[in-house]
């Protein structure tokens, strides 16, 4: 047995290829199939099956696609409704793929209909478990409906014991998510790989003894997840169709500037850097770049299923289409260049101030806002004394709710700030871009506050002292 990993860094899953080295069976691949059928031809195998562990929420899947194109058994669970053929498969059934022997295992908790995979060579296992048991945590379990968290916190809690008791100590694990994904629990490990036996003495999950704390822990600790979520498990169930990855022709200068100037999303690629210094006033900021969780907050925060113009790199360009096909964002136009004048010489450009924290201590003035744009829970456990909090995913949305007056821009690393700031350019504010880590504030000589777990009250972060009732907007 040979397991081929297909990493999708981009949104924090994992898709695999496992084989006997003659045929293999796929399991959880993205959309954009060409990297699964390239790690084929590279094993020199030939696909006969194609397996899912659940409906995925973050992600559309290409496992119909792929099905279709190699002629495969597609192997979905029976008792999920979905409107296309597939061959079903039930907890318990195994499923022979060449000299593997492959053992679906029901761990309801991320999802109600949620499979595991147990697959057997003879000698070794390897359990391929979606987004069940991950590396140090597991899935989150309040992506199907509110009323239903707990009791799919209590399925989870006892899935990936069933999980574990079935499969041997010494089985390599490998989850769909948990490398970054919004769909874990709790924060990546950091782990490449793991075993069972690893995950019996290291995973909260297995280790904690009260099934009751366990889910109240996981429940309070479950932060915001992206909006577009809402629109994947139904495109899943239906069946996506392939993916257009090719690259438009360029939007011509005239046409850019009209749809400027009508307000249309044009989103600019650059670095940060580049666009705060010069940028086609009315656009706005998505750095593209590893690690930069562009596909998930774009997603994110602009409207859903709104018409897209990219500009950037051909480079950048012919990514992002990919990035954004995975998560049903299909067919943006893009203007092609890198200089915003060049795109569209006719359009005015515009430009704002990118600093540090220092130069927020000496240049806001007393009647300045600080606006904080990362998540609440990030916000509660330490924020800038006196800064307002507004998420970047509800930006648009509460655009009334932000101060007046010139906005100090900031969230954890510079990215979400990057974003936010270019959104309320775009709405007439004056802003200034924090491009700093949160994590350095406090050594440049800003004052932090936290809330405490109560929710009401600050504690000065440099002398402990606790300051006046909160009163602002979490």
């Amino acid at each position: 047995m040979d397991v081929v990993v297909i990493d999708t860094p981009q949104l924090g899953d994992r898709s695999y290829l496992v084989h006997d080295g003659t045929v293999g069976l796929v399991i959880d691949p993205q959309r954009d199939t060409d990297r699964v059928e390239a790690a084929a031809r590279d094993a020199g195998v030939v696909i006969t099956h194609v397996a899912e562990t659940h409906l995925h929420n973050d992600y559309l899947t290409g496992g119909l696609e792929l099905a279709k194109a190699h002629g495969a058994k597609y192997l979905v669970n029976a008792a999920d409704a979905v409107h296309f053929e597939r061959e079903a498969i039930t907890d318990g059934q195994s499923v022979r793929v060449g000299s593997l022997i492959v053992k679906a295992v029901a761990t309801p908790g991320h999802t109600h209909t949620h499979l595991s995979f147990i697959v057997d060579d003879g000698e070794r296992q390897a359990v391929f478990s979606g987004g069940s048991l991950l590396y140090g945590s597991v899935g989150r379990t309040d992506l199907v409906a509110g009323a239903d968290t707990v009791g799919l916190t209590h399925d989870q809690y006892a899935s990936v014991r069933r999980l574990v008791a079935e499969a041997r100590a010494d089985a390599a694990l490998f989850p769909t998510h948990g490398f970054g994904s919004f769909c874990s629990s709790g924060p990546a490990s950091g782990a490449g790989s793991s075993t069972v036996g690893e995950q019996l003495s290291a995973n909260h999950a297995l280790t904690d003894p009260d099934e009751d704390h366990f889910v109240q822990e996981l429940i309070a600790n479950l932060s915001a997840y992206p909006s577009y979520y809402a629109h994947m498990g139904a495109r899943n169930a239906k069946g996506p169709g392939p993916a257009d990855l090719a690259v438009p022709e360029s939007v011509n200068p005239a046409e850019l500037t009209r749809r400027l100037a009508d307000g249309e999303w044009v989103v600019d690629l650059r670095r940060r850097m580049a666009f705060a210094s010069s940028h086609l006033k009315g656009s706005v900021s998505f750095e593209y770049g590893r690690g930069s969780n562009f596909t998930a907050y774009l997603g994110w925060v602009l409207p859903w299923d709104e018409k897209l113009t990219l500009v950037g790199s051909r480079d950048d360009v012919e990514k992002a289409i990919r990035d954004l096909s995975r998560i049903g964002i299909d067919s943006p136009d893009a203007a092609v260049g890198t200089e915003p004048q060049a795109l569209a010489p006719e359009a005015a450009v515009d430009s704002y101030p990118r600093v540090g924290w220092e130069a927020l201590l000496a240049g806001r003035a007393e009647s300045d806002t600080v606006l904080d744009v990362r998540r609440p829970d990030e916000f509660a456990a330490s924020h800038v004394a006196g800064a307002v909090n507004v998420p970047v995913h509800q930006l648009l949305a509460r655009l009334e709710e932000v101060p007046a007056g010139k906005l100090w821009v900031h969230c954890g690393s510079g990215y979400r700030a990057g974003v936010a700031a270019s959104l309320l350019q775009r709405a007439g504010r004056d802003v200034v871009h924090v491009d700093a880590r949160f994590g350095d504030a406090e050594a440049a000589g800003v004052e932090l506050a936290r809330l405490q777990r109560d929710g009401v009250r600050l504690e000065n972060a440099k002398t402990g002292e606790r300051g006046a009732p909160f009163s602002g907007r979490v």
